[in-house]
């Protein structure tokens, strides 16, 4: 079981062991929130079948009501009780879940998902995740989860522990320390639509080409504006400070973010390594944003591959 460390003053922060991982089902099954780690970012979580459970995530988070949650369930079988898989939408679940692939497909009529975790939308976003922690309080609670990052509404995402504390302090009563999150980037989101056509609708962890390269069919282009899934509002996972993107060099009172030869402040990757990069970014907007600078600067970043996923969120957090 992967585990953190807790040297911080913050008594809702437990260490993973079997006593928390009990007192977080314990917390879940009677409708509160606890903060855990995935393999992504941090997420904050509530039974999805509980409508007070999930207001209390919109609360929290201070998170519009429009804005759709992701369903976290423990496997595919589960998953299939709460959504329509389609053929393409079943051979992308088998081949990359668990993992950080979230599927927007029809809700089921029938299933025990509250109305707000859809934001009246006929689909729901649903993943089955890959981290210990989160699948271990999935098998044991039995529950499917609602789990947005946890942290306030539009700020930076959170990759430990400590950023879901420094965020959302005793608004969580239970967050799991599972040390810092691997793949540091939310989900990637596809949307399954008729005829097995798909769409990416957040780029993340697993890129368009991937999912090209298994489906063997083109991705659709977004058409409108409709929010369908987390992560589409155009101001997201935003520090308090301005952020100048493509900066070749830091002007007056800028902390810069490096990448590759460029140096910085902080270096994403030193090597250039975009899956790094990703893994770094979030951590490296809290460093910014806590430093006595007063504005952010971040060096270009390729935009290919995983650079998609970083430089999507780095253009909303700059919006």
């Amino acid at each position: 079981m992967m585990t953190g460390s807790n040297p911080y003053d913050a008594p809702n922060i437990r260490d993973v062991d079997e006593a928390a991982l009990a007192k977080a089902v314990q917390i879940l099954q009677r409708g509160r929130l606890v903060a855990l780690p995935t393999e992504t970012v941090y997420g904050l979580a509530a039974d999805a079948g509980s409508t007070d459970a999930v207001a209390s995530i919109y609360a929290a988070k201070g998170r519009p009501g429009f804005n759709p949650l992701i369903v976290h369930a423990a496997n595919l079988e589960m998953a299939r009780d709460i959504a329509s898989f389609s053929p393409l939408a079943s051979a992308l679940a088998q081949e990359f879940w668990p993992g950080p692939l979230t599927l927007v497909l029809p809700l089921k009529k029938n299933a025990r998902i509250a109305a707000a975790v859809t934001a009246g939308l006929p689909t729901i976003a649903i993943r089955v995740p890959a981290h210990p922690v989160m699948q271990a309080v999935l098998q044991e609670s039995g529950l499917p989860l609602a789990a947005p990052s946890a942290n306030r509404s539009g700020a930076i995402s959170p990759t430990t522990a400590r950023h879901v504390a420094d965020s959302l302090g005793a608004r969580v009563p239970l967050i799991l320390d599972g040390g810092a999150c691997e793949a540091g980037l939310e989900s990637t989101i596809i949307a399954v639509r008729e005829n097995d056509i798909w769409q990416v609708l957040r780029p993340g962890p697993i890129t368009a080409a991937q999912i090209k390269e298994f489906s063997g069919a083109q991705p659709a282009q977004l058409a409108g504006d409709k929010v369908e899934a987390p992560g589409q509002l155009t101001s997201h996972y935003a520090p308090s400070k301005p952020i100048r993107l493509n900066a070749l060099a830091a002007e007056a009172d800028e902390f810069l973010i490096g990448f590759g030869a460029r140096e910085g402040d902080f270096n994403l990757s030193a090597v250039g390594q975009l899956a790094e990069a990703a893994s770094r970014l979030y951590a490296a907007l809290h460093i910014a944003d806590a430093s006595e600078k007063s504005s952010i600067a971040v060096v270009p970043v390729p935009d290919t591959g995983l650079g998609r996923a970083i430089n999507d969120r780095l253009r909303r957090a700059a919006a």
